[in-house]
Parts: structure tokens; sequence; C-alpha cells
């Protein structure tokens, strides 16, 4: 079985091919095609940390989508302030193509 650890905006995802993973939101338009760095790469028992320069996932962008609603809540007693506030993160949904090893 062939992996790979790929480093997506400010976060690393395993990935085989097939999978279809959300990072972080990229401008790229649906239909493109991404190129993500690799950080490890693991095919069968051999298990790659260095010399990843030309490996390479490439990635086909599916669409836009958003994260769950996070709701900020803070409250001090006796003094009547409260303040609400909410957060929703977008991401870009991908799926992988190809590991280039």
């Amino acid at each position: 079985m062939v992996y790979a650890i790929v480093r997506a905006g400010a976060k690393q995802e395993k990935v085989a091919v097939g999978d279809v993973i959300e990072i972080d939101r990229v401008s790229t338009p649906a239909g493109e095609t991404l190129t993500l760095p690799v950080v490890l790469a693991v095919d069968g028992d051999k298990v790659t940390s260095t010399g990843l320069d030309k490996a390479a996932v490439t990635v086909e962008v599916l669409g836009a989508t958003k994260g769950p609603k996070i709701v900020i809540q803070k409250y001090k007693n006796k003094t009547g302030y409260k303040k609400r506030q909410g957060h929703r993160q977008k991401y870009t949904q991908v799926k992988v193509t190809d590991i280039t090893l």
C-alpha cells in the first residue's frame, strides 16, 4: 500500500490515491489540479522521509466547502458584559489522483 503525508496549508494529511480530503481554502477553480509537497512517503515496507524534492501528490479540486459553525461566547458576571460571535472555516475539497515518488 502506497500512501504519503502531505503539507496542505498549515496542516499535514495522510493521503492515498482515491482519497477525498478537505484542505484550507485555495483559489484554484473546481476541475483544476494542484500539486502538494510530500513530507513522508510509505511504499509497502519502505519509508522515505529524506530526498523528497521530486516527490509530489497531484490532487483534483472538487469544490469549496465550509466547516461546522463554531459559537464563541464571552460573559462576565455582575458587569452586564456579554459577547456572542460565530465562525465558520472555509475549506476546499480535493481528490488525490496520483502519488509520484
